[in-house]
């Protein structure tokens, strides 16, 4: 028999919302969803989970226009929710965001345009922040002065490892038109991160989930929490439909100098209706498990 607590827990949690294209007061996106409402919903089910949550990463298109009340309304929001749970908050660039309005309104800085780099420290996790967006243009890309600054950074490896995140994902999109928008040349990035302590790349930008790998380092793309993409069609083109996501990363314990797997779950904005519901007790007895205090 075995028990229910083998399962290893996780030593760290992040939860990513991606693609939150916060619209101005009074506009739906599109006419039809209110995305704000939507980043509202994933916080009431962090809030329900009872996570002990390390960090809220925010990657990018924090708006649809790059605008200061956009920005505002979305700050607000996160702030006052992501603070009631002792949560810090990373935010980062999108292809949608303006760096100058980004950095005074949701960073309190002046409003320069040069790229907006990260690093923040949650304990004994490193979270990098790289900014790959390309002012004016849909696709990302990353400088050799980015890139020198991310190896200088990971030169120095963090206890609990590295979580990476940048807007464009390095690695191709299942929906053909979308690759013309991802990380250019992403071999250059997965240089600097071979043989580090990076654990996991995030990124979003596509608006589906997808996974892959860059110098043997899990990549997870993010679907939106505004809306998403249709990853099957039409032919040739590109769909957006309705329904978001948000991302739960779990980073587990790993075994001597090894570390643990870093583990990336989807998890829809509105729930679905539920069919059912197991407790510890009924997945013990269907499954065989053994409780702690020796029940079955």
């Amino acid at each position: 028999m075995r028990l229910i607590t083998d399962a290893p827990n996780p030593t760290h949690t992040v939860i990513q919302l991606s693609d939150t294209h916060i619209v101005p007061a009074g506009q739906l996106y599109h006419g039809m969803v209110d995305t704000l409402r939507n980043v509202a919903a994933a916080f009431d089910q962090i809030e329900r989970s009872g996570l002990d949550v390390a960090a809220l990463l925010v990657t990018g298109d924090l708006t649809d226009t790059g605008d200061a009340a956009s920005y505002r309304r979305l700050r607000t929001l996160v702030d006052a929710r992501a603070g009631a749970l002792g949560v810090p908050v990373v935010y980062l660039m999108g292809n949608h965001d303006d760096r100058a309005v980004f950095r005074e309104a949701i960073l309190d800085a002046a409003p320069r345009t040069e790229p907006v780099d990260q690093v923040r420290r949650v304990g004994d996790l490193r979270i990098v922040a790289l900014d790959s967006t390309e002012p004016g243009e849909a696709l990302g890309e990353l400088s050799d002065a980015q890139l020198a600054w991310l190896a200088a950074e990971l030169a120095t490896p963090a206890p609990a490892g590295t979580v990476l995140a940048l807007h464009h994902p390095p690695v191709p999109s299942p929906v053909g038109l979308l690759n013309a928008m991802v990380l250019v040349r992403p071999e250059r990035l997965a240089r600097v991160i071979a043989g580090s302590d990076v654990r996991i790349v995030l990124a979003g930008h596509s608006h589906h989930v997808s996974a892959g790998a860059i110098a043997g380092v899990p990549v997870h793309v993010a679907g939106s929490v505004a809306y998403a993409a249709h990853p099957l069609g039409p032919a040739g083109g590109y769909r957006g439909v309705t329904g978001g996501l948000f991302t739960r990363v779990d980073l587990y314990p790993g075994s001597g100098d090894q570390p643990g797997p870093a583990v990336a779950t989807a998890i829809p904005v509105a729930p679905g209706e539920k069919i059912y519901e197991l407790t510890r007790e009924t997945l013990a007895r269907q499954a065989g498990l053994v409780e702690v205090d020796g029940s079955s």
